[in-house]
């Protein structure tokens, strides 16, 4: 009776591949380079959020660090006595706001690069998806 191999094919590697993994490997790191370069660009890229109809701007970086907040004092009724708590809800709302878009700049930015492999469970989380 003859042993049977494993149905790989010569070589070892499923589906004939042996021949495409070193330029499946070289596909990989460009991509992990790239990826490098997008983050290091995403570092000085920010995003502008304006909330309360200009009461609060925040402008953050596609690193998520906040690099300037401006009230703008006018807007303000100090007036109300519940002005301060307006001016906080604001600032919450602002903050969250421009995380928000800044996550989903970077995001798109990475998705430009992978073209969605980061959601692929095979990978393992290899991507940051």
């Amino acid at each position: 009776m003859a042993k049977r191999r494993g149905g790989f094919g010569g070589g070892g590697m499923p589906g004939g591949m042996q021949g495409g993994m070193g330029g499946l490997m070289r596909q990989f790191q460009k991509m992990q380079e790239d990826m490098a370069a997008a983050q290091a660009e995403l570092e000085n890229e920010t995003v502008e959020v304006s909330v309360g109809g200009g009461a609060v701007k925040i402008v953050i970086s596609g690193h998520q660090r906040v690099q300037s907040i401006s009230i703008n004092k006018e807007m303000i009724d100090t007036s109300d006595e519940e002005w301060l708590n307006d001016l906080q809800d604001l600032l919450v709302l602002a903050v969250n706001q421009a995380v928000e878009q800044s996550q989903a700049m970077a995001a798109k930015r990475m998705e430009g690069i992978t073209g969605g492999l980061g959601d692929n469970p095979l990978l393992g989380g290899l991507l940051g998806g």
